[in-house]
C-alpha cells in the first residue's frame, strides 16, 4: 500500500525459512558501508509462505459479521456487493500497516503505541480486560451453537460452551505458532468449501452480482453499508497482525513483500466469504423475503432453511462450516490477543524498573522474543488464556452487567477508529524509517478507513441501553 522501496533495511541480518515451521533463522548478512549498519536483503514474495494473513481473517471473520452480511442481502439482494469489496480493501489497508510497522521499525505495535504517550496503556489496559472477559462467553457459545444443532440429543449449550472453551485453552497452551498455523489453515479452508458450496448451491444470479458493484445506496442501506464496509473481519486481531507476522518469524523489511502477498490473499479470502454470504441472502432470504434472528443464531435459522430447501446434507455442512467459522476466531484470539497482552505485560514491567537507557535493546528483543515462540510460553500469555476462558463461563448462566455491557460496548465502539488513526500517527512520523512511512495511497485508506470507524462509533454508541 505504501510507495515504498523494496530494499530492506533494519534488524541487520537475513533470515532465512524453515519450511516446516516457516520461522526465521539468521544466517546470511550484508554490510553496510560507512557505519557498517547490518542490512537484510529484501526477499521475493511466494505463496509457500503464506500464513498470517490466513490466521488474522479466520480470526476476524466470526459468525456474528456472517449473520450481518446475510441480513444484508436479505434486505437488499445484491445492491451493497460494492460495499463487500471497498471493505476488503479497508482491512487489507489496515493490515498491511499493522504488518508494516513491525517489520519496518522492529518495535510491536503496543510498543508504538506506547510511544505515543501514556493514555494508550492506559486505554488497552482497560480494553483488553473488559473485552477478553465478554468476548470469551461470546466466543464459546458461538463455537457451542452449531454442535447442539449437529448433536440435539448430547450436551445442552453452556455444557459445549465450556468443552470448546477448555479445547481452546489446552491446544492454544501447548502448541507453538507453527502448529497453530496449520490448523487455522484447515478451519478456513472448511470454511471457504462450505460457504463457497452454499453460494454455489442457491444459485447465484452473476448479472445481478456485477450490476451491484455499481455504488449504490438504497433508501434505509446506510448503515448497513457502513457495517460492511466496517464490520466484517474488523476487530481487535488487525492489531494482532504484527504480531502473527513476528511470529511467523518475519522480523525485518527484508519480509515486506511477502507480508504484503500474505495480507492480500488472506483479505481476497475474506471477500469471497462475504460475496458468498450476500449471495445465499439475496438469493434465498430476499427472493423469498425470509428473515433471520440477529446475532449467531442466525445461522441456525439459515440451517433450518437451507435442511428444507436442499436436505439435511447440505444443511449439515452448513453447520459444520459454521463451527470453523466460530472456533477458529476463538482460537485464533485465545493466540493472538495473548501475545498482545504478554507484550503489553512485559512493556509495563520494562518501564516500571526504569531501563529507559536499555529501551532499544528491549524492541528488538520483544520481536526475537516473539519470532522464537518465548512469549507463548510466558506467563502473562498464559494467565490471559485463563483469563479468556474460565471467569467467562459465569456470564453463561449469568446476564451480563448491565454497566458491563455499556463499557463494553464504549471501548468495542473506539477500537477501530483508534488502531486506524493510531496507525496513521504512527506511520507519518520519524519512529517510521523514512522509505517504510506512509504514500498518499495508505494516508487516504487509513484516514478513510478513520473516519468511517469514527462514523460506525457513533452509531454503535447510540444503540447502546444507556
Amino acid at each position: 500500500m505504501a510507495e515504498a522501496t523494496d530494499s530492506g533495511i533494519g534488524s541487520g541480518t537475513e533470515s532465512s525459512v524453515d519450511t516446516d515451521t516457516g520461522r526465521g533463522t539468521d544466517t546470511d548478512t550484508d554490510t553496510g558501508s560507512g557505519n557498517e549498519t547490518l542490512q537484510a536483503r529484501p526477499r521475493k514474495s511466494s505463496w509457500t509462505y503464506i500464513g498470517p494473513g490466513i490466521v488474522v481473517a479466520a480470526t476476524g471473520v466470526g459468525a456474528g459479521d456472517l449473520v450481518a452480511t446475510l441480513i444484508a442481502g436479505s434486505k437488499f439482494g445484491y445492491t451493497l456487493m460494492w460495499a463487500a469489496v471497498i471493505g476488503c480493501v479497508v482491512k487489507i489497508s489496515l493490515a498491511e500497516a499493522a504488518g508494516r510497522w513491525h517489520l519496518a521499525t522492529g518495535r510491536t505495535l503496543f510498543d508504538g503505541w506506547r510511544s505515543l504517550g501514556p493514555w494508550t496503556t492506559v486505554y488497552f489496559a482497560v480494553y483488553v480486560v473488559i473485552w477478553g472477559f465478554i468476548y470469551g462467553a461470546t466466543a464459546m457459545s458461538s463455537s457451542a451453537l452449531p454442535i447442539v444443532a449437529l448433536f440435539p440429543d448430547g450436551p445442552n449449550l453452556k455444557t459445549w460452551a465450556i468443552i470448546t472453551g477448555l479445547i481452546g485453552l489446552v491446544f492454544v497452551w501447548f502448541n507453538r505458532y507453527a502448529v497453530f498455523e496449520k490448523v487455522m489453515t484447515v478451519l478456513v479452508g472448511v470454511m471457504f468449501v462450505v460457504v463457497v458450496y452454499v453460494a454455489a448451491r442457491v444459485g447465484p444470479d452473476v448479472g445481478a452480482s456485477f450490476a451491484g458493484l455499481a455504488p449504490v445506496l438504497p433508501d434505509g442501506s446506510l448503515l448497513y453499508t457502513l457495517g460492511l464496509i466496517g464490520g466484517v473481519g474488523g476487530t481487535i486481531t488487525m492489531a494482532a497482525y504484527g504480531y502473527w507476522v513476528n511470529a511467523k518469524g518475519w522480523t525485518n523489511s527484508s519480509w515486506m513483500k511477502v507480508m504484503r502477498l500474505d495480507n492480500r490473499v488472506a483479505y481476497i479470502t475474506t471477500g469471497i466469504f462475504v460475496v458468498a454470504m450476500l449471495v445465499v441472502g439475496a438469493e434465498l432470504l430476499h427472493s423469498s423475503q425470509l428473515a433471520l434472528t440477529k446475532g449467531d443464531r442466525g445461522l441456525i435459522d439459515l440451517g433450518v432453511i437451507l435442511e428444507d430447501r436442499y436436505g439435511a446434507t447440505t444443511a449439515r455442512l452448513f453447520l459444520i462450516g459454521f463451527f470453523a467459522t466460530s472456533f477458529s476466531s476463538l482460537i485464533g484470539v485465545w493466540n493472538g490477543v495473548s501475545l498482545m497482552f504478554a507484550d503489553f505485560v512485559d512493556r509495563f514491567r520494562r518501564d516500571r524498573a526504569g531501563a529507559a537507557d536499555g529501551a532499544s535493546e528491549a524492541v528488538g528483543t520483544v520481536v526475537e522474543e516473539v519470532a522464537a515462540g518465548t512469549k507463548e510460553r510466558s506467563l502473562p500469555f498464559r494467565a490471559y488464556l485463563l483469563w479468556l476462558t474460565f471467569p467467562p463461563m459465569t456470564l453463561l448462566w449469568l446476564d451480563e452487567p448491565f454497566g458491563l455491557v455499556v463499557v463494553y460496548g464504549v471501548l468495542g465502539a473506539f477500537f477501530m477508529p483508534f488502531l486506524a488513526l493510531t496507525l496513521v500517527w504512527l506511520l507519518n512520523s520519524s519512529r517510521t524509517p523514512r522509505e517504510w512511512r506512509n504514500g498518499l495511497l495508505s494516508n487516504v485508506m487509513l484516514v478513510a478507513a478513520g473516519l468511517l470507524f469514527v462514523v460506525l462509533c457513533v452509531q454503535q454508541l447510540r444503540e447502546i441501553p444507556w
